[in-house]
C-alpha cells in the first residue's frame, strides 16, 4: 500500500536524485530507529541495528556532501556514498550497509535505470555474503536483499526503473514477513529481522524518491515479554571495529580465521585504498586488534561494550556524553563557535529571523553523536519547530536542554562557561544564567526615511536596537554604535561583545578599530571584543555582560 504524492516519476536516478535518496533514507531511519533496534536479536541482542544503519548512512551521506556538495554525476555520488559508508561503517550491519552501497558504486556507470538497479542489489549479495565469510545464513537481511534482488531483475525487463524499485520494496516486505520461519531465534523473540526491517526503509525511501509515493507498512513490534531463550544468550563483551591497511583479499582470509578464532560475528570488507574493514565481537579486545598487526596498521580503531537484552539504550549508540549544538549565520560565526568546541548548525540564506525547520535541527541533533545536547538556538529557530525537533530528538533517546539564547552573543556568553565535567542540569542552568545577564542590541542600516522612538531617520542612517525598539539614530553604522554601547553600559557592564556582519564589507576593521578606541576611552575597566561573523542583516550585534 502506498500514499501518493505529487512528486513526478523518474526513469532514472542521476547523481541529484541519489542524493535525494540517501538524504531521505537518513530521515526515515531516523523515524524507524527505535522500531529497528527493538527487533535486535540476531546475532546479538544488542539493540543497536537501526542506529548502525542510521551512523552508517549518515557518514555516506557526508561523504557526498564534503565531496562535492551532492552535485556530481550518478557514478561519482554512488562513489562517495560508497566510500563514506565504509569510513563510517557501525556495527555488524553497518558493514552489510556498506557493502550494499558499494554494490550500486561498482554497478553504476551512468544515470542509474531498472537494469543498473537490479544488477546493483544482485551484486551487493555476493559482496555482503563475502564480507560475512561466505556463509549465508537464511532469515536474515541477505534474505530480505536476495528477495529484492530477484524482484528488480525480473521487472527490469520492462525499463521501467519505478516498477522495478516498487517491485524491490514490496518483496522485501514479504521477504521481511517470512524472516521468523527460517531463524529460529527470531521465532523465539517473536519479531522478524532487525537488519532486513532496516533494509525495508532504504528500499520504500527509494521507492519515494523514484516515485512519489510513500510505502505505508505495519510497525513491526517483539512481544510484550521475551521469552527465557533470549535472555539465556549471553553476548562477548565488546564490539571491535578498525580498518588495516595494506592487507590483501588472501591476508583478509587467514585474518578472519584468526579473528574467529576469538570472537564471533565477523565480518570484513576491503577498502578503496587497499586494505579491509575489520568487525567482530570479542571478550579480548586487545586480541582482535593484535591480530590485524600481522598484515598491516590498524586505524579507525572503535571498541564499544555489548550488552544483552532489548532494554536500555543501545551500546556504542553515541560517540560522546555531550555535546553543544549552537545555531549560527555566517561563515565567520560558524568557525567562532566551532574553534571553541561546539557542533554547527548553520543557517542557509538570509539570517534576518528564524529559519531553521524541525527536521534541520533533528538531523543536527542527531550528527552531534552525543547523548546529551546542549541547544543554543541563538534566534534562528522558532518556537514551534524548536518544540517539534527537540521533541523528537528527546523521544529517539537523545537529552536535549534548550537554552534560552535570543542572539549569538548570548550563545557565546553561554558557551563560555559550559562545562562538560558538571550534570547536565547544572550545565544547563550555568549557561543559560550566562545567557540571561547577556543584553543585546543590533545595529542596522535605515532602508527609508522613518519616525523611530528617537526621532526621525533617513535612508542610510545607523539604527541602535536595543529591547526591540530603536533607541539610538545617527549618521553611520559607527555612530550609531557607539550610542548603544553607550546606552548598554549605562546600568554598567565588564565586557562588551560586537560581532560584525558581511554587510559591513571591507570597513569591518576600521568599525571594529573605532568602538574599541571608545570604549577604551570613555568606560574605563570595561573590555571590548570584536568578532568578524560575517552574518547577515543587522551590521552588528552586540552584547553587554
Amino acid at each position: 500500500m502506498v500514499e501518493p504524492t505529487s512528486r513526478p516519476i523518474r526513469s532514472a536516478l542521476d547523481g541529484a536524485a541519489l542524493r535525494q535518496w540517501a538524504h531521505a533514507a537518513v530521515g526515515d531511519l531516523i523515524t524507524h530507529v527505535d522500531e529497528i533496534n527493538r527487533l535486535n536479536v540476531f546475532p546479538v541482542a544488542d539493540s543497536d541495528t537501526g542506529t548502525n544503519m542510521l551512523f552508517t548512512m549518515r557518514a555516506a551521506l557526508a561523504r557526498v556532501d564534503s565531496d562535492d556538495g551532492g552535485a556530481g554525476d550518478a557514478a561519482a555520488v554512488a562513489r562517495a556514498l560508497s566510500a563514506g559508508a565504509l569510513h563510517g561503517a557501525r556495527g555488524n550491519s553497518g558493514v552489510i550497509l556498506s557493502q550494499i552501497l558499494r554494490g550500486i558504486a561498482d554497478v553504476t556507470q551512468s544515470d542509474i535505470d531498472a537494469g543498473q538497479f537490479g544488477a546493483a542489489l544482485r551484486h551487493a549479495i555476493d559482496l555482503v555474503i563475502t564480507s560475512m565469510g561466505g556463509e549465508l545464513v537464511p532469515g536474515t537481511i541477505v534474505s530480505v536483499l536476495q528477495a529484492a534482488a530477484g524482484a528488480a531483475e525480473d521487472a527490469a525487463a520492462s525499463g521501467d526503473l519505478a516498477a522495478a524499485v516498487t517491485a524491490a520494496a514490496a518483496a522485501a516486505a514479504v521477504a521481511l514477513d517470512k524472516t521468523p520461519g527460517q531463524l529460529a531465534v527470531l521465532a523465539d523473540a517473536g519479531v522478524v529481522d532487525s537488519g532486513g526491517r532496516g533494509l525495508l526503509v532504504l528500499l520504500d525511501a527509494l521507492v519515494r524518491t523514484v516515485t512519489g509515493r510513500v510505502p505505508v507498512r505495519p510497525v513491526y513490534e517483539p512481544p510484550a515479554e521475551v521469552g527465557p531463550a533470549l535472555t539465556a544468550v549471553v553476548p562477548p563483551q565488546f564490539e571491535v571495529m578498525y580498518h588495516v591497511h595494506p592487507c590483501s583479499a588472501g591476508q583478509a582470509e587467514i585474518l578472519r580465521k584468526d579473528l574467529d578464532a576469538v570472537g564471533e560475528s565477523v565480518a570484513l570488507a576491503p577498502t578503496h585504498t587497499g586494505g579491509h574493514s575489520v568487525h567482530v565481537h570479542t571478550d579480548d579486545a586487545g586480541a582482535a586488534i593484535e591480530a590485524g598487526l600481522r598484515f598491516g596498521t590498524p586505524s579507525h580503531i572503535q571498541i564499544s561494550t555489548l550488552t544483552g537484552g532489548a532494554a536500555g539504550p543501545a551500546p556504542g549508540s553515541w560517540s560522546r556524553d555531550r555535546a553543544v549544538l549552537t545555531v549560527v549565520d555566517g561563515e565567520g560565526a560558524a568557525r567562532l563557535f566551532a574553534g571553541e568546541g561546539a557542533c554547527v548548525l548553520q543557517v542557509q540564506g538570509p539570517g534576518a529571523g528564524p529559519v531553521v525547520s524541525a527536521q534541520q535541527l533533528l538531523r543536527a541533533l542527531v550528527d552531534t553523536g552525543a547523548a546529551s545536547v546542549m541547544l543554543l538556538p541563538n534566534g534562528f529557530v522558532a518556537a514551534e519547530e524548536l518544540v517539534a525537533g527537540c521533541t523528537a530528538a528527546i523521544g529517539w533517546g537523545i537529552d536535549v536542554v534548550p537554552l534560552p539564547t535570543r542572539s549569538m552573543v548570548q550563545g557565546l556568553a553561554a558557551l563560555a562557561v559550559h562545562d562538560v565535567g558538571r550534570t547536565a542540569v547544572d550545565d544547563g542552568y550555568n549557561m543559560a544564567a550566562a545567557a540571561g545577564a547577556t543584553r543585546i542590541g543590533s545595529v542596522r542600516m535605515a532602508a527609508e526615511d522613518a519616525l523611530t522612538w528617537a526621532g526621525p531617520c533617513h535612508t542610510g542612517d545607523g539604527l541602535g536596537i536595543f529591547g526591540g525598539e530603536v533607541l539610538v539614530v545617527r549618521h553611520d553604522v559607527t555612530a550609531a554604535a557607539r550610542g548603544l554601547i553607550d546606552l548598554m553600559l549605562g546600568v554598567g557592564g565588564e565586557l562588551v561583545t560586537v560581532l560584525l556582519g558581511a554587510g559591513l564589507g571591507a570597513s569591518a576593521p576600521d568599525v571594529a578599530a573605532a568602538l574599541i578606541e571608545h570604549v577604551h576611552r570613555h568606560h574605563l575597566g570595561t573590555e571590548l571584543v570584536t568578532y568578524d561573523t560575517e552574518h547577515d542583516g543587522d551590521a552588528l550585534f552586540i552584547g553587554v555582560e
